[in-house]
């Protein structure tokens, strides 16, 4: 210890070369300590330093990290803390069985960097950068800000139609109910005497893998009936998944083709919702999924649960 006192009593300040020399000498000390020495991680052991990471919940958090250094980014990589982030933010990840990557041009990914080039990658390692680099661009698709659209580009079919092609499932897409000819437009089922009976109608979306945060449905009022009656499910369930060979044009709904890939053995479903109770109201009505949903495969059904309006003119009851 200095004493730093003058010979009143009153604190005196050092001269600016002492200052220096003591940050010095402090500097010195502290480096020369193992613990500040030591990275992190191995500082805190592997146990630790994976329950620390595994608390950043953004992408943009890892990417961070792992640029630390690259005992750090072996660190990330090796435990896969990119598809952790997936997984967590959508459970379907876990049934991805394997991930490529390819490029537009049809040429090799090139070489990492950092590996060694006189022995070579083994073949787990090159798997796990492989997966890093996928899952942290997929990680960035699910977790980042978000502008909401429309997903569905193509109808596959419904379960039932009772005039086609004037009521096609394919009047589902018209935002109106009136077409530009003042002709109705919309879908409507098959009769039936039982109102348990549950109708579906299945859309393609536009990729195979797409973000589902909400199903919207509006049900259609017969303003040609008398009373103006409306044909709404008592409920709905919301189903997604893929198709268990792919989907050829020619299956899809047109004005010749009512659609043929209907029954459930033609699509594998990875996610099902649990049930909506839908309003018997001429207004567009919006279920939103638990959570945001990764729909793999590109195929979303919309069972159609219930019905609860009669037809006067032959008894039966429909979902329009």
């Amino acid at each position: 210890l200095i004493d730093c006192r003058r010979e009143d009593g009153r604190a005196r300040v050092p001269s600016p070369s002492f200052i220096g020399t003591t940050r010095a000498m402090d500097m010195e000390d502290s480096s020369s300590s193992p613990a500040a020495a030591a990275d992190l991680v191995d500082y805190l052991g592997p146990d630790t330093s994976v329950t620390v990471f595994t608390m950043l919940h953004h992408p943009a958090d890892l990417a961070r990290a792992s640029a630390v250094s690259r005992s750090w980014r072996q660190f990330v990589i090796d435990n896969q803390f990119s598809k952790l982030q997936c997984l967590r933010a959508c459970p379907e990840v876990s049934t991805f069985t394997q991930v490529n990557i390819t490029t537009t041009s049809g040429s090799r990914t090139p070489a990492r960097r950092d590996q060694d080039t006189t022995t070579g990658p083994s073949a787990e390692d090159e798997k796990l950068h492989r997966d890093h680099r996928v899952y942290t661009h997929l990680g960035h698709g699910l977790l980042s800000p978000y502008k909401p659209r429309d997903c569905i580009i193509h109808c596959i079919g419904a379960s039932s139609t009772d005039n086609f092609p004037d009521e096609t499932i394919e009047n589902t897409l018209e935002p109106v109910d009136h077409l530009e000819s003042n002709r109705p437009s919309y879908w409507s089922s098959g009769g039936q005497r039982d109102p348990a009976v549950p109708e579906c109608l299945i859309y393609r979306l536009q990729a195979d893998l797409c973000l589902i945060q909400e199903i919207k449905l509006q049900p259609f009022k017969a303003f040609f009936q008398h009373g103006d009656p409306i044909y709404s499910p008592k409920s709905i369930r919301i189903q997604m998944g893929y198709p268990r060979s792919p989907l050829r044009p020619e299956a899809l709904v047109c004005d010749e083709n009512e659609g043929q890939l209907i029954d459930d053995r033609n699509y594998v479903w990875t996610y099902t919702s649990p049930e909506f109770p839908m309003l018997q109201e001429n207004v567009l009505q919006s279920f939103k999924l638990p959570r945001p949903v990764l729909c793999i495969g590109g195929v979303v059904k919309v069972e159609l649960l219930g019905r609860v309006q009669k037809q006067a003119i032959d008894g039966l009851y429909y979902i329009w």
